[in-house]
């Protein structure tokens, strides 16, 4: 799960209101009349609170003739929930830890001589080692435009903007409006 989505919920469930709105929701739909007059808040309050929680998929609405209902998505809830106690996993395969040799064979094999990539790796852990490689010469704190990653990437290969989007959903990186920075060596997939 991407860093921005889960950082967005958190952003968006750090309301009291909105607590209190999932609660309410937790024992069934409710219409936006029945929400305002539960909480003692008007109902345009209660429409930019809903706006807010459709915004992160934790609410959605059903409408029944002129009344909207709106349901809790607890799949979606628990997910975003949790998604921060899962930062660093490898949601793929947890048990594996590549040994400096796996990582030195993987390498060999998928850069040439003059560390450009060959061919971008399908397989998830090869993948992991691959990214990783192509770090080399970032540093964490460091702030980075958009053009300056993607130079750096185009060192290794290509097509930077897959790389860019790979290092950001495996929690490599973070990018808050095209500013670039490593994320801890904790937060990464590896």
């Amino acid at each position: 799960m991407q860093l921005s989505r889960i950082v967005n919920f958190h952003k968006v469930m750090g309301d009291k209101t909105r607590i209190q709105i999932v609660s309410m929701l937790k024992k069934g739909p409710l219409h936006g009349q029945a929400i305002a007059g539960k909480l003692g808040l008007k109902a345009p309050t209660i429409s930019h609170h809903m706006a807010k929680l459709k915004e992160v998929d934790v609410v959605r609405q059903v409408r029944d003739k002129n009344t909207v209902y709106y349901h809790l998505n607890e799949k979606t809830l628990m997910a975003l929930a949790l998604a921060v106690t899962k930062i660093g996993e490898n949601e793929m395969n947890q048990d594996f830890h590549a040994t400096e040799d796996q990582k030195a064979a993987v390498i060999k094999n998928f850069f040439t001589d003059k560390h450009k990539l060959k061919t971008f790796p399908a397989q998830r852990k090869k993948k992991l080692i691959v990214l990783e490689y192509m770090l080399r010469g970032l540093k964490e704190g460091e702030s980075y435009s958009e053009k300056e990653i993607n130079e750096h990437i185009q060192q290794y290969f290509a097509d930077y903007a897959t790389i860019r989007r790979e290092w950001i959903i495996c929690h490599f990186m973070n990018r808050n409006e095209a500013v670039y920075q490593l994320n801890p060596r904790e937060m990464w997939l590896t």
